[in-house]
């Protein structure tokens, strides 16, 4: 039963992923570690790490922050189903169409604007797209289902038994999320915040339709593309994809390892 699994994850992740270190490691011209030097040697590719986790992090952290709070409220709903499926409906929509949207509905002339300055609340359309803040906002609604599925899953299959014991036991509601649920979700959250980043920190398209590619919003998934389709350096796209991977690892790696200062395991075992 083994063979087949490990048959496919030795054709569609490890063979590529050797393939792909190989091929960095082959550059046009100089040594083979030329084109991590240049990469890390110019400030404009170099860059690419830190917009890219400026935007990866913070969207990640406010969809678990958003997540958290109503996955709590609707596993206690008899709705649920209804409200879940439509907390999840950006999900079917994907990220060209998601962005493609925000581009009209955030624009100087959009309705956000048009209402903000209907109420009077600004005189002049706040510049929502072809910066930053556009990218972010697609980001974390793109994001937000998956991180919100996964959440879900983590709270619905907390014991309510254990929240029921502890407030007999006089514990208010701040005392039994610290104390009771908390402990319990730091796992499951941990693992939600690594899938999310890694979601986010590929972000390609809502980079180049609602960002500025050449600025603010030049993202290494975009500096990897541009080597290897535009540049036709394909050595050079590896080692850029090869970096990115890189990056992702050292996050995840990081979370799975602060997790441990916040969660031992269960209280308590057998003695010897």
């Amino acid at each position: 039963m083994v063979l087949p699994a490990l048959a496919a994850l030795l054709a569609l992740f490890v063979y590529p992923f050797a393939y792909g270190v190989a091929v960095s490691l082959a550059p046009k011209v100089g040594p083979f570690y030329a084109n991590y030097r240049r990469f890390f040697a110019d400030p404009f590719l170099r860059e690419t790490i830190g917009n890219t986790l400026a935007l990866a992090v913070p969207t990640t952290l406010l969809d678990l922050l958003l997540a958290l709070p109503i996955a709590f409220r609707v596993r206690l709903m008899s709705r649920q189903r209804l409200l879940t499926t439509i907390l999840v409906l950006p999900v079917t929509l994907g990220t060209v169409l998601i962005a493609q949207g925000l581009l009209t509905y955030l624009g100087p002339q959009g309705w956000f604007n048009r209402v903000l300055m209907a109420l009077h609340l600004i005189a002049t359309p706040l510049k929502l797209t072809n910066n930053f803040w556009g990218v972010f906002a697609s980001l974390v609604i793109t994001g937000f289902p998956f991180t919100f599925l996964l959440t879900l899953s983590y709270v619905s299959g907390i014991d309510p038994a254990l929240e029921q014991a502890a407030a007999t036991l006089g514990a208010g509601p701040a005392a039994r999320f610290a104390h009771v649920y908390l402990p319990l979700l730091v796992p499951g959250l941990a693992v939600t915040f690594c899938l999310s980043f890694v979601q986010a920190f590929a972000v390609y398209p809502s980079a180049v339709l609602l960002g500025a590619p050449a600025g603010s919003t030049h993202v290494i998934s975009i500096a990897a593309y541009q080597a290897a389709f535009e540049q036709y350096d394909a050595s050079l796209g590896s080692a850029i994809a090869m970096i990115m991977g890189g990056v992702q690892l050292a996050v995840v790696l990081a979370v799975l390892g602060a997790r441990s200062l916040f969660y031992r395991g269960p209280v308590g075992g057998t003695k010897g």
